[in-house]
């Protein structure tokens, strides 16, 4: 949108409030130029912390509407530090913000193994953010010793690096002024649109194609998520339903996921991990007990130790990238074979996890990590 700010946005932000939190019957909706202005002037913070959390509280309460969505995510859009990187295309992997508490994240490790088969991977998050505060990409990946803190051009580099070919990119370095909303995000408690639209925050570009990739875990989301891709301008999109809300399905059960292309309609497909050879008795890869903590702070907050979970999860992620057979090698089987054949480099789903194991034993993709 690129509209400036009124002259006090404090005015426009009271009269949204004015009419968004006015209880169940009468709580109005706001236009999608309302919903960014408001949420530019919040990231730009034109607005009292008491009035920010009125603002996204009420939003939540009323259900937003898709033109709110698409408001908030203008906002962030135009306010994220994007960049094109020297490569065609560039795969972005938007797994969940809130992290892991029950099971050890594999899709970190989609970067360096997808990058062996010439598809330029970025991902990108934070390092801790609620309702769960669970282990991240972030943590995981600093654990593996790659460098999580690259401003948005540095990280764009590593893309057209013919020896690393992806990148991890920061909150904190793409949209500052997001990431310091982070504190007071805790003090909401409640899931906010924030929630939703940062994962669409687009830090890093291709030349002439980005495909967007994300999880989901409840049924009203994939359609959602395909509007706010479209809006955001990704060529292609890939709404999986993840494990945990992430990239990654089930390992021992039926899966689908959500895509579309060229802007198109979504379609819904479907993935057997049986008919990819898979064949685990567990649904992702276990916590170590070593990890596990007395107790959380609550019934959604991790019970576990973060460092350890990251240290536990780095670990088994360059075993997988060696050929290390196990649940977490088959996570990486799966996943990496939706998105090779997503976005165009394998016939069928069968090829695509036949060329993901091929890399994976030859060990090679593990040089990729640094």
């Amino acid at each position: 949108m690129n509209t400036p700010l009124p002259s006090d946005p404090k005015l426009l932000m009271r009269s949204i409030i004015q009419r968004i939190a006015t209880g169940p019957d009468l709580s109005k909706d706001i236009s999608r130029e309302e919903a960014y202005l408001g949420t530019k002037a919040i990231i730009e913070r034109h607005i009292d912390p008491v009035q920010v959390a009125i603002f996204f509280i009420a939003l939540r309460m009323k259900r937003e509407t898709m033109d709110e969505n698409r408001g908030a995510l203008d906002a962030v859009l135009e306010t994220t530090r994007r960049v094109t990187a020297a490569v065609d295309e560039v795969v972005d992997i938007a797994d969940p913000y809130d992290g892991y508490n029950r099971c050890l994240p594999a899709a970190p490790f989609l970067g360096p193994l997808l990058a062996e088969l010439g598809v330029h991977v970025v991902s990108h998050g934070l390092d801790r953010v609620g309702p769960k505060y669970g282990v991240t990409a972030r943590h995981v990946l600093a654990a593996a010793g790659v460098a999580v803190d690259l401003a948005p051009e540095q990280a764009a580099a590593r893309l057209s690096d013919k020896s690393i070919g992806w990148s991890y990119i920061d909150q904190a370095q793409s949209n500052p002024g997001m990431h310091d909303l982070v504190p007071l995000r805790a003090q909401m408690i409640k899931r906010q649109v924030l929630t939703m639209v940062e994962v669409i925050s687009k830090p890093i570009a291709g030349r002439k194609k980005t495909h967007f990739i994300t999880g989901f875990v409840h049924k009203p989301y994939p359609p959602i998520y395909t509007d706010m891709a479209r809006v955001a301008g990704f060529d292609t999109a890939c709404i999986i339903r993840g494990v945990e809300g992430g990239v990654i399905p089930s390992l021992r059960q039926s899966g689908r996921y959500f895509h579309y292309h060229d802007m198109g309609a979504e379609i819904e497909a479907s993935i057997e991990p049986a008919e990819l050879g898979i064949t685990q008795e567990v649904r992702a890869v276990p916590l170590p007990g070593s990890v596990v903590t007395a107790e959380g702070e609550d019934e959604i907050v991790a019970a576990i130790d973060i460092p350890a979970t990251a240290r536990a999860a780095a670990e088994a992620g360059m075993l997988a990238l060696q050929g290390g057979q196990g649940a977490f090698y088959d996570s990486l089987v799966l996943s990496g074979a939706i998105v090779l054949h997503h976005v165009g480099k394998a016939r069928n789903l069968a090829d695509a996890a036949s060329q993901i194991r091929a890399v994976l034993n030859s060990g090679k993709a593990a040089k990729r990590v640094r």
